[in-house]
């Protein structure tokens, strides 16, 4: 690869084109993630000094001393004013690999995302824990950001998030907002929570939480008179439940049942499909509002009945992700292929679909 290619060149390639990421590794070419798809660049593969150039254009010098100790670092990175990446530096067969995820500069709104007019709503709950889960690459940070963004504007509050790297920036609109950063202005996810809590706020955005200490910091909050936002890599409303209280030792879990039962307020587990209609990705979704008959399962350890009280809570704005991804592919927007590779239960769905085409 030519040496005078530079970091700014392809970033601007991955702006324009409206990639999602950018790949670095050596013996490959760069290769750009557009739509769910990769497309390497048509030019020499990388050589190990390029990508370590390429990495030094990126990387100040406290993040390439964790590289170094660590094998790997993430951060956030802006160019210019045409986008924010999240930055992923690793070491792989002893040479640098980097992987650059676009942050979109637009927030989009709740109806662009798909969701529903009631999860709306919940936005100016008082307290409660709303979790938004979902495998990697699911847009779970954008609409998390959206919906920060509605309480940045609406709502006279503080808000802190707390993030690993900061990714959308908020300005005060009629909120004030913190905005933390793990390993930069605070040391973990955990310890930014349970300080929060003496930093007088009204709504805390968790960006994930990863572990046992985050979990339990997390549901104390929501306990304590807060709205607290946050993420799992989990699909579906009663695996979160399930996966939360699992996390915790057996003495502890019929605590933690009651507790969530108490505070939870909605699971919105989200998945990201290419379209077929048109260029682009869709959202498709399982919405869990948490009714009175939701939480006495969640209390007596019922999770397995959960999905059937989805079903029918349609007119509170839940909905199954099977549901979700048949009304998607019935307009038309997903194809037969990804419907079922992302369904809970693909061979209900082929049924349901073989006794639709019976009838006509």
């Amino acid at each position: 690869m030519s040496a005078h290619i530079r970091i700014d060149d392809l970033l601007q390639l991955v702006v324009d084109e409206g990639a999602s990421d950018l790949h670095l590794n050596v013996g490959l070419p760069p290769v750009l993630r557009i739509n769910g798809s990769m497309h390497p660049l048509d030019s020499a593969p990388l050589e190990p000094e390029d990508t370590e150039r390429l990495m030094l254009e990126v990387t100040d010098e406290d993040h390439l001393k964790r590289v170094n100790e660590s094998g790997g670092t993430d951060f956030g990175f802006g160019f210019g004013d045409q986008a924010r990446f999240r930055v992923s530096i690793l070491r792989q067969k002893g040479h640098y690999g980097i992987v650059m995820r676009q942050i979109p500069s637009k927030l989009m709104t709740l109806e662009n995302i798909g969701l529903p007019p009631q999860i709306r709503e919940l936005l100016f709950r008082p307290r409660g824990l709303i979790l938004v889960t979902g495998p990697t690459g699911s847009g779970k940070t954008t609409t998390l950001a959206s919906m920060v963004n509605i309480i940045n504007a609406e709502r006279d509050c503080h808000i802190i998030t707390v993030e690993d790297p900061v990714e959308y920036y908020h300005e005060h609109q009629k909120s004030l907002v913190t905005q933390r950063e793990v390993g930069v202005d605070v040391k973990s996810f955990a310890y930014a929570l349970r300080s929060a809590l003496r930093q007088d706020p009204d709504v805390i955005l968790v960006g994930e939480m990863r572990d046992l200490e985050t979990m339990s910091a997390a549901i104390t909050a929501a306990e304590t008179g807060h709205l607290v936002f946050a993420t799992l890599h989990t699909t579906g409303a009663a695996r979160t439940v399930d996966r939360i209280v699992d996390a915790f030792p057996t003495d502890q879990q019929e605590q933690v049942r009651i507790q969530l039962s108490a505070t939870l307020v909605a699971v919105i587990s989200q998945v990201l499909l290419p379209r077929i209609d048109k260029a682009g990705r869709v959202a498709g979704f399982e919405i869990m509002i948490a009714t009175d008959s939701i939480r006495s399962l969640i209390r007596e350890g019922k999770t397995y009945r959960i999905t059937s009280d989805i079903q029918t809570g349609g007119r509170l704005g839940m909905v199954t992700l099977d549901a979700n991804l048949m009304a998607l592919y019935e307009e038309g927007l997903i194809s037969l292929e990804e419907m079922i590779r992302v369904a809970d239960s693909p061979s209900v769905i082929m049924e349901k679909l073989e006794s639709t085409k019976k009838r006509r």
